[in-house]
């Protein structure tokens, strides 16, 4: 019995010990995501806080192509988030509307650019509110003007949710969008 006793107070420690080895990082560099094994999903880390608009760096003026930083300091945020860097002119746009647009498009997991407009010379064309794009867009696109450049950045359920053409599930989505025709 004295033995067994022994038996489980080392295995007791080593256990302990595994755990605290686990737990124990104190590396603040390491990557804010992972993937879930099997599924391809983003799992993001958390930091605290949401970023906001403002934590985004975009260099470039309108109808150049924008570079996107997304910081590795703060969350990705759970609601749909608009700013205008460059304001446009004109009426806004509305539902039901055709809009011409130039874009970027960074995935936050990899702060990587997946696609742009600008790198292929030729504008999207959709109808607002036509369900012709992700919702993010036919959201975040009401009131652009012309000649505006817009930084949406689309969490999950308003993106691609389970994963689409290239893009991880659960993936937080930012665009630069330049409103190249509004009603045009």
């Amino acid at each position: 019995m004295h033995t067994l006793g022994r038996i489980i107070g080392v295995g007791a420690i080593a256990a302990a010990a595994f755990t605290l080895a686990a737990c124990g990082s104190d590396d603040k560099d390491t990557a804010a995501t992972t993937t879930t094994a099997g599924t391809g999903a983003v799992a993001q880390a958390k930091h605290g806080r949401e970023c906001t608009a403002e934590d985004i760096g975009v260099t470039g003026g309108f109808g150049e192509t924008p570079r996107v930083t997304i910081p590795g300091d703060c969350d990705p945020p759970t609601k749909l988030i608009t700013k205008d860097l460059v304001e446009g002119s004109g009426p806004g746009a509305v539902a039901g509307q055709p809009l011409t647009m130039n874009y970027v498009l960074v995935t936050w997991s990899d702060k990587k650019k997946l696609d742009s407009s600008f790198d292929r010379g030729k504008p999207f064309q959709l109808n607002l509110g036509a369900g012709e794009v992700i919702p993010g867009w036919d959201q975040g696109l009401v009131g652009v003007q012309q000649g505006a450049r817009r930084l949406l950045i689309i969490p999950p359920n308003l993106g691609y949710g389970a994963g689409s053409g290239g893009i991880k599930p659960n993936e937080t989505l930012v665009f630069v969008t330049d409103a190249v025709g509004v009603g045009n």
